[in-house]
This record gives structure tokens, C-alpha cells and sequence, in this order.
């Protein structure tokens, strides 16, 4: 546009009449002349200035190319790091399980020549388990209850003070070989208890050591080494246990489960490992000394079978251990049947069990702590029965109908009900 302009003004002067008046043809000549350079000049110029501009504008837009480029880099790698951070939570949540169960009681205990008792009674328990590597668990679990080694039964009272919570679980659980679990630290009992029955070990003891569980579906080996007392201040025990059985099949819906297991457990000379100093469980023991007499070298064999049953499962099983270390009262055995299961809403189950457990058969510290009132020297019947509201809630009912004492050669009749809601979340 300033180009044009200086043109249009030169050629106005050029070819004006009063121009040409005054000059003659040399000076004209030369005054085009200037034109022409200045014409030159000014088209250079405008070249110069156009490339200018367009170079201007390439950097103003490689600028911007750059600075987008680093901004985008920039929001990448925060968002990245956000995403990373999510997807370790969430991968880190992953790896952990909750599971846990909660049991409202009323109870009922009625024993010869003693008063009857009632009371209310509460079990809660949780258990977080996390995997640490594809082949490594580590558990925690809590319970209520005090300090007794075979229940984990909060009794409700006391003008409603709080209520102890205590370490139930804490354990590692290595599963590098086919089929085998290498556990260590305060288990779960994962010994067989043939029809879930307690006769030997009580459901809620947790044995604390270390053992090895094996299983490829047709056979099974358990052992394991576990501390009865480990400080040697304290007259330290360490116990051994071992089972070892199969498991087959015939047709659709029949199941057999056999086996054996041995256990042995040196006490005699010691004194009681739990409780007051008198507290024996059943067991034999000096009254001078307020030491056990015998030690328990268990021999055990056990056979269950499931079948169907107008279409229902039924259940029968029979356990029968005995003591080659005592003299006498030195066997006992279990038999019984569950018909049905409790599995899902509106499903129900019957049960009965008829128990005989002479004084030392087992070490009656950690044998079932309601047959009997506890430990050893008893025998009797078990009724059960179960309804499921929901897979995950049901009302149970056990009644115990016992003679305690035996070795007194005067026995005592025993009798407990207990009415169970039962909840269980995971």
C-alpha cells in the first residue's frame, strides 16, 4: 500500500504540465531514473518486510508448538503419576481379604448338686488376610473373649463395661509346592476334625508353631510342631501331631474320607498350663505335686462318608483315639450323623453325636470346651439343629446331655442348652 501511494505521487508530479514546464529532457531523464531505483528500492524493501512477517509468524508458531508440546508433556506425566498412584491402591486393595463372624448366645447350664446357671454370651472375630507374593499370605485376626486357649466367648455384663479384644490370628502361610501349604505362627486349626466334632482338638484353638498341610484331593498329610508353653521358666512343652488319610468316591454323590493321626505330648511332672494350679481340664494329676500323672501319646483313626439322602446330604462319621502312655481311662471315641445343610435361605440340618472320653484319652486342655463342661472325663449325647434365614445367617441350637466325673466311679449328670444367632460377612 506505501508502495502505491509514492507511485501515484511521483506520477503526478511527473506528468503535471507545470513539471514539464520547467524542466528540460536530461532532467526528467534522470529524475526517472530515481524513480526507477527508488521503485527497485521499495519492491526490495516490501520483500524483505513479507519475509519478515512470515518468518515472524513460523516462530510464533514453532513457539507455540513448543510450549505445547511441553505443557502436554508435563500433564501426561502428572496424570501418569495418578494413574500409577490409583492403580497401586487399588492393586494393593486387591491383595487384602476381610472376613469375620459374629455370634449372639443364651445359654443355659444345669449340673447335679449344683445351681443351674444362665447367661448371654457374644463371639466376634475378624481375620485380614493380604498376599505378599503369588506363593506368600500373611493373617491377622482378632477375637473376644479373655485368654482362654479354646473360646473366644465374651459373657455380657458387668453394668455393661467393654469387653476384651484379643489376638486370635497371626500367621504366614507359604504355598511354593504343588498342593502344600507351609504355615507358621499363631493358625487356624487345620487338623481333621472328623464330622467338625471337638472330641480332640476344640474348634476354636489355634495352635502356635509352625506345620505342613498337604492335599491333592485323593490323599492328605497334616503335621505340624506346636508350643504348649515355650518359655522354659515355664516348664516349656513342645507338642507333635501328625494325620494322614485319602479321600475317593463312588458314583455321583457318595464321598469316604479315612485316615489316622498321632500326637504326643510329654506334661507328666508338670504342672497346669493354664488356669489356677489345680486346673487339669479332666486329666490325671498328683493332688501333692499339682502335676500331671501322664503323658499323651494319641493314636487316633477316623472314617466319614456323605451320601445323598432323599435328596439331601447325610453325614455319618466315627473318631477313636487312645493313650498308649496312661495306665487307665485311656480311650475314647465319637459317632454320629448330620442330615441336611444350612446352606441358603429356607435350608435346614439335624444332627447328633454320642461321645465318650475317659480322664486321659487326650490332653483335656484342648479338647471341646462345652461337652462336659470342658475337657475330659464324660460322656453323652449331642443334639443339633440348624435353620438359614440367609447363606450368611442362621439360628442353631445345641443341647448337651452329659455325665461328668467319671473316674469318681460317682458320675454327674450335665446338662447345657445353647440358642445361637449366627452371622458371618466376607
Amino acid at each position: 500500500m506505501k508502495k502505491l501511494t509514492i507511485l501515484l505521487g511521483l506520477t503526478v508530479i511527473l506528468f503535471s504540465q507545470t513539471a514539464l514546464g520547467q524542466v528540460d529532457a536530461d532532467e526528467l531523464q534522470a529524475l526517472r531514473e530515481q524513480v526507477q531505483i527508488l521503485t527497485q528500492r521499495l519492491d526490495e524493501l516490501e520483500k524483505a518486510n513479507q519475509q519478515t512477517t512470515q518468518n515472524v509468524a513460523q516462530l510464533n508458531a514453532a513457539t507455540t508448538a513448543q510450549v505445547d508440546e511441553v505443557i502436554e508433556e508435563k500433564v501426561d506425566k502428572a496424570v501418569n503419576e495418578q494413574v500409577d498412584e490409583r492403580m497401586a491402591a487399588v492393586s494393593w486393595a486387591e491383595r487384602l481379604r476381610w472376613k469375620g463372624d459374629f455370634r449372639y448366645r443364651y445359654e443355659t447350664i444345669k449340673v447335679e448338686d449344683i445351681d443351674s446357671r444362665s447367661r448371654n454370651r457374644i463371639r466376634a472375630r475378624a481375620h485380614l488376610e493380604a498376599d505378599i507374593t503369588d506363593t506368600v499370605k500373611v493373617g491377622l485376626g482378632l477375637a473376644t473373649g479373655g485368654d482362654d486357649p479354646v473360646s473366644t466367648n465374651q459373657t455380657l455384663g458387668g453394668g455393661g463395661s467393654t469387653k476384651d479384644l484379643r489376638l486370635d490370628l497371626a500367621y504366614f502361610d507359604w504355598s511354593g509346592l504343588a498342593d502344600t501349604h507351609i504355615l507358621g505362627g499363631k493358625v487356624k486349626n487345620f487338623l481333621v476334625r472328623t464330622g467338625k466334632n471337638s472330641m480332640m482338638w476344640d474348634s476354636d484353638w489355634r495352635p502356635e508353631g509352625i506345620g505342613a498341610n498337604w492335599n491333592n484331593g485323593n490323599f492328605f498329610a497334616h503335621g505340624m510342631g506346636t508350643w504348649i508353653e515355650s518359655d522354659s521358666k515355664k516348664e516349656n512343652e513342645f507338642a507333635w501331631i501328625a494325620q494322614a488319610g485319602m479321600n475317593f468316591k463312588l458314583g455321583d454323590s457318595t464321598r469316604f474320607r479315612i485316615g489316622a493321626g498321632y500326637s504326643q505330648i510329654n506334661p507328666a511332672g508338670s504342672g497346669s498350663f493354664f488356669g489356677d494350679d489345680e486346673d487339669f481340664f479332666g486329666n490325671s494329676f498328683d493332688p501333692d505335686t499339682l502335676t500331671y500323672l501322664y503323658d499323651y501319646h494319641e493314636i487316633e483313626v477316623f472314617a466319614e462318608m456323605t451320601f445323598d439322602l432323599f435328596d439331601r446330604p447325610l453325614m455319618l462319621f466315627g473318631d477313636y483315639v487312645t493313650n498308649t502312655a496312661a495306665d487307665e481311662n485311656d480311650t475314647g471315641y465319637a459317632i454320629g450323623f448330620k442330615y441336611g445343610k444350612a446352606s441358603g435361605k429356607g435350608t435346614w440340618d439335624i444332627g447328633y453325636v454320642y461321645e465318650k472320653l475317659e480322664a486321659d484319652a487326650v490332653l483335656g486342655l484342648l479338647t471341646d470346651s462345652d461337652f462336659g463342661g470342658g475337657g475330659t472325663d464324660a460322656k453323652g449325647s449331642i443334639f443339633k439343629g440348624t435353620w438359614a434365614f440367609h447363606k450368611n445367617w442362621n439360628a442353631k441350637f445345641t443341647y448337651f446331655l452329659n455325665e461328668i466325673d467319671l473316674a469318681s466311679g460317682n458320675p454327674r449328670d450335665f446338662d447345657r442348652l445353647q440358642l445361637d444367632l449366627n452371622f458371618k460377612y466376607k
